[in-house]
Parts: C-alpha cells; sequence; structure tokens
C-alpha cells in the first residue's frame, strides 16, 4: 500500500468523506490521488455510498483502527499560514474585496485562475512581515490575482510593475488604479521572450504565481530573478497537485544555481476556486468509475507559498536576452486543465 492510498484510508476510517473533501486532504499529484482511488475500488477497500466514498469491511481491516483514535487540524484562523493580517490590512482586504468585483474572468487561452481575495491580502501582509512591502520596487510576473492592487492599497511600495501578456488585465488594473488613485504600471509581456532590458535588475521584489510545466516554471523564475537587484527578496507559488516533487527539485536547483536561498515553504498559502462561471476545472471527474456530486463548495486546489533571497546579486544563468521555448500544458500532470486528451 502506497502513502496516497494509506491517506485516503486514514481520513475515511474517521468518516465516510465527498471526493473535494478527501481532495482537500490530499498532500500528492492529483493524477496519484485519482489513481490511488481507483485502486482502491478495485481491491474493495473503498466503495461508493450516499454521502461519496467509505470504506468497506476489508478497507477498514486493512487500516485497522489505531490511527483513527488520533487526530490534528490546521488553525482556522490562519488556515496553517502562520500569519493574520491585522490593523489597516483588514481594511485592505475590504476595500480589495469590493474593487476586484468587475473583473474579467479567467481564460482558458491562458490556463487562469486566481486565488482566494484573502489569500492575497495574507501574501501582502507576509510581505511587509518580511521587510517586502514597505517602499520596496515590486514587480508581478502575471497577475490573475490583482495582487498588484492589494499592494497599491496599502500605499507601502514605491512602485509596482505587472507584467502579463492578458491585456484584460492590463486594462482592469489601470482602471482601478486611475479611480483609486494610484499609479501602478503594466507591460504586456510573454515570458518566452527575452525580459526588457530596462527591467533587468530594476526590482527589490518579485511574486509570481507561474505556469506549472516545467519549461514554464523555469521560465517564470528566471525571468523574475532577472528583475531582482542585489539581495532581492521573491515569492513563488507552486502546487502539489500539478507539480510533482521532480519539478519542485528542479526549480529548487535553479534558484540555487541562481545565487538564491529559500527561507520560507508555506504549506497551502493560496486556495484557489475551481469553477468561474462556465469554466470549470474539474470535468477530469468524468473520466471515473464511479459517480461524483457536484462540489459544494470545498477550495481543494492550494498552492504552497515559498519565500527566498538572493545572496548579494543575482547569478542569470539563463540569459535574459534569450528566447525561452515554454510548454503551456502538461499533458502527464495537469488533470484539471478542461481542454486536455482523455
Amino acid at each position: 500500500m502506497n502513502k496516497v492510498e494509506e491517506l485516503i484510508l486514514r481520513e475515511l476510517a474517521a468518516s465516510e468523506k465527498s471526493l473535494w473533501e478527501l481532495l482537500d486532504a490530499s498532500q500528492f499529484p492529483l493524477k496519484d490521488f485519482l489513481r490511488a482511488i481507483e485502486g482502491l475500488r478495485a481491491k474493495g477497500l473503498v466503495a461508493p455510498t450516499a454521502k461519496g466514498i467509505g470504506l468497506t469491511r476489508k478497507g477498514a481491516k486493512a487500516i485497522g483502527d489505531r490511527s483513527a483514535a488520533y487526530a490534528s487540524s490546521v488553525c482556522d484562523r490562519c488556515s496553517g499560514k502562520g500569519i493574520l493580517p491585522e490593523g489597516k490590512f483588514e481594511e485592505v482586504l475590504s476595500g480589495f474585496k469590493e474593487l476586484v468585483k468587475g473583473r474579467p474572468g479567467p481564460s482558458l487561452s491562458f490556463f487562469q485562475g486566481y486565488m482566494k481575495e484573502e489569500d492575497v491580502v495574507a501574501r501582502a501582509a507576509l510581505m511587509h512581515l518580511r521587510g517586502d512591502l514597505h517602499r520596496r520596487e515590486i514587480v508581478l510576473m502575471g497577475d490573475d490575482d490583482l495582487l498588484s492592487i492589494a499592494l497599491c492599497l496599502t500605499g507601502m511600495p514605491s512602485r509596482v510593475c505587472v507584467l502579463d501578456v492578458d491585456e484584460r488585465l492590463g486594462d482592469f488594473i489601470k482602471k482601478v488604479g486611475r479611480e483609486q488613485g494610484f499609479d501602478v504600471e503594466f507591460r504586456k509581456y510573454d515570458v518566452s521572450e527575452p525580459l526588457p532590458e530596462d527591467l533587468v535588475g530594476a526590482f527589490d521584489v518579485f511574486s509570481s504565481e507561474p505556469l506549472e510545466t516545467l519549461s514554464g516554471l523555469r521560465a517564470f523564475v528566471a525571468r523574475g530573478v532577472g528583475c531582482l537587484r542585489e539581495n532581492g527578496a521573491g515569492y513563488l507559488g507552486l502546487t502539489l497537485l500539478e507539480a510533482s516533487l521532480e519539478k519542485w527539485a528542479a526549480i529548487e536547483r535553479l534558484l540555487l544555481a541562481m545565487n538564491c536561498v529559500i527561507t520560507d515553504v508555506i504549506r497551502d498559502f493560496s486556495r484557489y476556486p475551481t469553477k468561474y462561471g462556465e469554466l470549470s476545472y474539474e470535468t477530469f471527474v468524468e473520466n471515473l468509475s464511479f459517480p461524483v456530486r457536484e462540489n459544494p463548495g470545498i477550495d481543494w486546489y492550494k498552492a504552497t507559498l515559498f519565500r527566498f533571497e538572493v545572496m548579494g546579486k543575482p547569478r542569470l544563468v539563463i540569459p535574459p536576452t534569450k528566447r525561452l521555448r515554454i510548454s503551456y500544458v502538461d499533458p502527464e500532470e495537469d488533470l484539471t486543465y478542461p481542454g486536455r486528451r482523455r
């Protein structure tokens, strides 16, 4: 029995659960989780129930009752982040929620989705706690989440620049900036293209929620670090659902090669809805061998937040002037992408 199967059986030993509740508790790639669910069902250890999925007698015997007697939970105040946005950040969150109501919807063309508003402001609060917000020049490599607006609402950064291929986002961000009286820059930019010369080494901080193909991850990290000054800092969101540990290892090696050191790793810092109007990132359940009820609103898609610092000057092992070839979808791991082949 592998670790994924053990986790599922442990969760079900406590009570029957929906597929979405099990996904919320998972710590493994989505492809491994789905394979494990189907495997456990084939072995007769779990079975569909009125609620979702439950243990069979055979499954209960396989897991035993010792682990079910022990329980642990994530802090319900901070959702496991270890940080609570307080003081003026509470006002920022209230204002941010209002301002983003008219945002453009996610586009499948760019494999977009945006995190919960609370988690966007929590990132801003963490940046402030780490000294990466006040009087800092910040570049965002992509901004589906509209972090730029939350940062500007604090009034603390001396510069906020958004680099994104989606001009709809740029138009919205600039519109909000004009209405609120803050200055936020937007440049249409594709990370496969060379980094504009005036952006190289021009910022103190960069932040990104990158594509999770290996080539996409490398491109976003390389371009982001390329924007940093000496002793700069970066923030990077990675899932385990669609970015395997092999990808994590590759990005960690790239960061080390670029003279960067990871200072913080916060599991499940950011939560993402998986339905945006007609666009759904949950169509993968149609391929399962048993029916799955509609998700009642569980935000099971989560990203781990990495913070890193440059030790002195960045070592640009991927030259900013180099054009990069990028794969936008990983057919093995991007199971939530609605346009993938089944």
